[in-house]
């Protein structure tokens, strides 16, 4: 395939190393230092967005000229950001995702599917990254949060301090650790009456993301416009 880069940070650089390894060529490189890279790339089979939200105009202006899919996996978005990919989606094939993994694809529809059949149990998420991370809680934790709680009817606590009282049924605990050089781990907590079920991915480096997003730019290439989720190309 032939790959355009937006975002040539850590990430950018490790999908460049794995794309060539397998035989994939990179025709482009864009990034917020270089954004006039934008408006002369070419069409490519994939554009490969793991940029920030200083790229996100040329990036957009990018696809609307060239059609060209769009793999995304930049956090931090604000819902115009989430809004203009959702237009993307009527020109060009469009997937965004704050996580590759496979194995988190995995845990989303393990809770989507299994979740409600413990609706009546306590719930409680953490999540843990590297200390360099921005934001919190994750990009992914939220995407948990939501398969969780689709209707979004739960109370969501950040963390508890002080005399709180007994814990409400209807609220779910989210809290995040941040520390060393941890790539990623989540672990979703059910409590029941005499006994706990956890779900926990853990992600030893991030090159699992990086050959995530390949298989999902091998995955969307030549597809028609549209908003993808990376369960709709591996399942």
């Amino acid at each position: 395939m032939k790959l355009f880069l937006s975002g040539y940070g850590q990430m950018g650089r490790m999908i460049e190393a794995l794309a060539l390894a397998r035989g994939h060529e990179i025709i482009g490189r864009g990034d917020i230092d270089d954004l006039s890279a934008y408006d002369t790339a070419p069409a490519a089979d994939a554009c490969m967005d793991f940029s920030g939200v200083g790229a996100r105009k040329p990036l957009a202006a990018y696809i609307r000229r060239t059609k060209t899919p769009l793999v995304s996996g930049t956090t931090g978005l604000s819902q115009p950001d989430m809004d203009e990919l959702q237009a993307l989606s009527a020109v060009a094939p469009v997937i965004w995702t704050a996580n590759y993994s496979l194995g988190v694809a995995v845990l989303r529809r393990m809770l989507r599917d299994y979740a409600p059949a413990l609706r009546d149990w306590d719930k409680e998420l953490v999540e843990m990254h590297h200390n360099r991370k921005a934001d919190a809680p994750s990009g992914t934790a939220k995407q948990l949060l939501h398969d969780l709680d689709p209707q979004e009817t739960a109370q969501i606590v950040h963390g508890r301090e002080g005399v709180t009282g007994a814990r409400s049924k209807n609220e779910i605990g989210v809290f995040s650790l941040r520390g060393g050089s941890v790539a990623g781990e989540h672990t979703v907590y059910f409590f029941g009456e005499d006994e706990m079920l956890s779900l926990t991915h853990s992600a030893s480096s991030r090159r699992v993301f990086a050959a995530g997003a390949l298989r999902a730019a091998e995955e969307i290439a030549g597809k028609p416009p549209g908003s993808y989720t990376l369960e709709d190309l591996i399942f």
